[in-house]
């Protein structure tokens, strides 16, 4: 009866494993072996562009199925943490259009951001914040109190790892759906900044084929762009600007706490 008992408990214990664990290290394991089969070297603009004729072949030939493997390979690529999110933004741009690139693009951005989150919540939340201490606990609530606000100015600023800002949120135990609201609204006005550029993109092909009009012949020849040209400090900025706006909230929140606290204190 002992053995028996025994051989249940660890069957739980694995399957508790399983449940906890299995998710992260699947997507660890696609994002690993993405790397080992040198995925990220077709993630450059100048793949796109020495690729351009192929791709919109098969846009005007399968637009639909071309769609759907666009937003289910973004949808990939954030959820395994994979690099090139801006260039697939581009390049969705310049294959569908700013507007249905966009769209198609945040809304898969936001299904990959989904599943890492909850895959980074399942394994990592609750152990690291109970081997973090008291500080980390009050740090949490505190967060969590103005979660939606701080979530937007981590989407809207660009200056933090998209897959860093996916998992951070996790750790803190932030509910699913203003997760999801707040990654949607936020990466909204970057996402359709970047599809527009690469909406752009093929007078700036144009403008270097016609520099080398002898480049599509000769196979030694390769196009380049220079990503400074095309995501501008202006640009950078703006998205800066955003994020501070979406802090007002929860500064106003405190000051007010703060006011209250020293005139009834």
């Amino acid at each position: 009866m002992t053995d028996q008992t025994n051989q249940i408990c660890q069957d739980s214990a694995v399957t508790v494993f399983m449940k906890k664990w299995l998710p992260l290290l699947l997507l660890l394991a696609l994002a690993l072996f993405g790397f080992l089969q040198g995925w990220h070297h077709y993630f450059t603009l100048e793949a796109l562009v020495e690729n351009r004729s192929r791709l919109s072949g098969y846009v005007t030939d399968h637009y639909g199925l071309t769609l759907l493997t666009y937003g289910m390979l973004y949808t990939l690529a954030v959820a395994i943490s994979f690099p090139g999110a801006s260039f697939l933004t581009i390049a969705g741009g310049l294959l569908f259009g700013w507007a249905i690139g966009g769209l198609v693009t945040v809304l898969a951005a936001t299904m990959g951001a989904g599943i890492v989150f909850l895959a980074a919540r399942s394994a990592l939340g609750s152990s690291l914040r109970a081997r973090a201490g008291s500080f980390a606990e009050r740090f949490a609530e505190g967060f969590r109190e103005d979660a939606f606000s701080y979530m937007l100015f981590l989407r809207l600023v660009p200056l933090f790892p998209f897959w860093l800002v996916n998992i951070v949120p996790a750790l803190f135990q932030m509910r699913f759906g203003p997760y999801v609201v707040a990654t949607l609204v936020g990466i909204f006005p970057g996402t359709f900044a970047y599809a527009l550029v690469g909406s752009g993109l093929d007078s700036v092909i144009a403008a270097q084929l016609a520099s080398n009009p002898g480049c599509l012949d000769d196979p030694t020849c390769t196009l380049t762009l220079d990503t400074g040209s095309v995501i501008t400090g202006e640009l950078i900025a703006a998205f800066v600007a955003m994020g501070v706006v979406s802090l007002i909230p929860p500064v106003l929140k405190a000051f007010r706490k703060r006011r209250n606290a020293a005139k009834y204190g």
